[in-house]
């Protein structure tokens, strides 16, 4: 399978390539700079026995997308699967954010999904393909101080459904998936702080903090291939049962003895 993934330097997108890297396949593997997080994906992905190879843009930019995709396909001939996996947070009471700020967040989170998309269509049709779009369980419900995040999210989140309408009856697929609470890099500093990790343990229903590697990775990649032949459009929450739990932290609510 050929692929490119964005945000491939780390967390869920480095899990991705790595899943995903075994003989044969190609995988563009998409960061926003030079630095050693995204050549060590790349090299490892190649030991695996995948073509990788290390993709760069700010994907700000709106000439980037395309240009990514461009060179995917010459690098891998062809192109199989995308994975929009790249977003930023510009955290900030909805009140003191800066409209630049605002709209990076919505420039990388959302039109980038869009443009890559765009220039994704005709090769994912060509190969019955498929794109899986990252978002978040913070577009399911609000998240203080993350008005911008949340927004994109929800936004990104209805993008893909519409795709995937549109997509169907040329046969390509586009699925979401959303995640909850994920140790990565960008949110390892607070679970290494041992009371903020049992306190976000502890709401988590099935009490922990989810891994790349081991909860995300595995679906993302079926998503791509053909045992996911007959799902479009649909939004997979991956967040240990977080988002449905309100009711079990509320007060006075009726116990059992089990």
């Amino acid at each position: 399978m050929k692929v490119l993934i964005t945000g491939a330097s780390r967390g869920i997108g480095r899990a991705t390539a790595l899943k995903m890297a075994v003989p044969g396949a190609g995988l563009a593997l998409c960061g926003s700079a030079h630095g050693d997080e995204l050549a060590d994906v790349v090299a490892e992905a190649r030991k695996a026995g995948a073509d990788a190879h290390a993709l760069l843009g700010d994907l700000a930019d709106a000439e980037v997308p395309a240009r990514l995709v461009a060179d995917a396909v010459e690098k891998l001939g062809g192109l199989d699967g995308v994975v929009a996996n790249a977003g930023i947070t510009s955290p900030a009471p909805l009140h003191e954010l800066e409209i630049a700020d605002w709209q990076r967040v919505f420039d990388v989170n959302v039109r980038s999904v869009w443009l890559l998309a765009k220039a994704a269509r005709p090769h994912l049709i060509a190969a019955k393909g498929a794109m899986v779009i990252i978002s978040s369980m913070s577009g399911m419900q609000p998240y203080q101080n993350m008005g911008p995040y949340s927004a994109s999210k929800a936004a990104v989140s209805m993008l893909a459904r519409q795709l995937a309408q549109e997509w169907a009856p040329h046969g390509a697929r586009v699925n979401v998936v959303a995640p909850g609470l994920f140790e990565t890099g960008l949110t390892a500093s607070t679970y290494a702080d041992p009371e903020k990790r049992r306190a976000r343990e502890a709401l988590v229903p099935l009490h922990r903090i989810g891994q790349p590697e081991r909860e995300i990775a595995g679906l993302i990649a079926m998503l791509l291939g053909p045992d996911a032949a007959y799902t479009t459009g649909a939004e997979l929450r991956v967040d240990g049962g977080l988002l449905d739990s309100i009711q079990t932290h509320l007060a006075g609510r009726p116990r059992t003895g089990s």
